[in-house]
């Protein structure tokens, strides 16, 4: 069963409080993260924005799709190469089609909330060569016969991503498909209460990696990749499911700004850019960054990038409250490329994140202006901006992770601002 917590003397959601940290192990004498009410409210908001688009079932196949609506996980390597997908009726219980061997037992044993009639075998189509045809119709029929046992097979069935194979053989068999993708969107953007309780744990250990980075590991003659290297091995003992990618340019690698490790030496004096992102406990993200100098003080125009990167991404931050809208946020942006080519660089912007790490909502000078979206309670960001500009030898770049709480933004990455860089303590 589920419970409220009493918050007569925290006066606040314990979610909302980046302080107040959950263990990641369950206990006897503390109500902590409640898997069992996770999988049931991410089910509730997806069957909601279901009904609200007149969608009697949508069948994913994205992985952290499959995962938010079945609570089912069985690696990263399985999440995009559609080998197994699962169908969620607006009304009924999902039905995972889990890749049949082995990782289908496992299923039986670790899902027993789906029910084992619910796990069924998934058809493997794509790279079958000859036999593509063949396996999609299998795969396809299979999904069939879950819409008839829910006598759904006239209503209309939302799909979150298809291959022409696969979009012919749901063609073939009379199924009238709408896109999934703003379904899923909708659901995931809004975070429920044990999902944020996850991005406040993922953010903890990221605040402690980048700590190490700053206190320990980062000194002349490392490489960007030993960096890259240490932050994988430390965040992966202290509970992280898979280390996405970790960002660690330096020097001349940071103007323009080189979005990848490489194997360069760090020197004295080098400015570094550390972004990590990371699955953190329960598959949720955390995706930040820093900006060091490596071995000496800034110098003055240092210290204006940094100044300028830090404030403005504040002055975004301060805009992610509920009513205001994408438009406010990137409004205190700076102009950048967005603005040139009229796109998304993903440098001045801000992102949602999740069970991915871009889900949801982008908010981009370069369309929010025009096209405005909401901010809503709940939704979960991460912000970033950067001082590239041409001819600097060296550039900065910050990032935060957000909580849109309904009195305003919480920031949840907790790694600190030095007080010389941007003119007051970071709070």
């Amino acid at each position: 069963m589920s419970y409220n917590l009493d918050t007569y003397f925290i006066q606040h959601p314990h979610e909302y409080d980046p302080k107040r940290l959950y263990s990641q192990n369950n206990a006897d004498w503390q109500y902590r993260v409640d898997h069992d009410r996770l999988r049931k409210d991410r089910l509730n908001r997806l069957r909601e924005q279901m009904k609200a688009r007149d969608v009697g079932a949508i069948v994913v196949y994205a992985g952290a799709n499959v995962r938010y609506a079945t609570g089912s996980y069985q690696g990263n390597w399985k999440y995009n190469i559609n080998i197994r997908y699962a169908v969620v009726p607006a009304s009924g219980d999902p039905v995972l089609f889990e890749t049949a061997g082995s990782d289908f037992h496992c299923a039986h044993i670790d899902l027993p909330w789906l029910g084992n009639n619910n796990i069924r075998p998934a058809m493997t189509w794509q790279w079958a060569e000859g036999a593509v045809p063949h396996m999609v119709g299998k795969m396809v029929g299979g999904i069939v016969d879950v819409l008839k046992e829910n006598g759904l097979q006239k209503e209309r069935i939302a799909i979150d991503n298809l291959d022409m194979a696969a979009l012919r053989g749901f063609q073939d068999a009379g199924i009238n498909i709408t896109d999934g993708w703003p379904i899923m969107s909708a659901a995931r953007v809004i975070k429920t209460r044990d999902e944020i309780e996850l991005l406040k744990m993922a953010s903890s250990i990221g605040d402690a990696a980048m700590w190490k980075i700053k206190n320990e590991w980062l000194k002349p003659g490392v490489r960007e990749r030993e960096i890259e290297a240490k932050v994988h091995e430390f965040m992966l003992e202290r509970g992280c499911e898979i280390i996405y990618d970790i960002i660690v340019a330096s020097g001349g690698n940071t103007s323009p700004y080189r979005r990848w490790a490489t194997d360069k030496m760090i020197r004295q004096g080098d400015l570094v850019i550390v972004d990590i992102n990371a699955v953190g406990p329960g598959g949720y993200f955390i995706d930040f960054v820093r900006n060091f100098k490596c071995a000496q003080k800034m110098n003055q125009q240092e210290i204006d990038l940094y100044k300028e990167v830090y404030e403005s991404m504040y002055a975004g931050i301060e805009q992610l409250k509920p009513g205001n809208t994408t438009a406010d946020v990137v409004s205190k942006f700076p102009k950048y490329d967005d603005d040139v080519y009229g796109t998304c660089t993903l440098q001045q912007f801000a992102h949602s994140i999740g069970l991915t790490l871009y889900e949801g909502m982008w908010m981009s000078r370069g369309y929010s202006m025009k096209y405005p979206a909401e901010i809503k309670e709940n939704m979960y960001f991460a912000i970033e901006t950067f001082a590239g500009h041409p001819r600097l030898r060296q550039t900065s770049r910050l990032e935060e992770n957000v909580l849109v709480s309904k009195d305003g933004p919480v920031v949840f990455t907790q790694m600190e601002h030095m007080e010389e860089k941007i003119g007051r303590a970071h709070v």
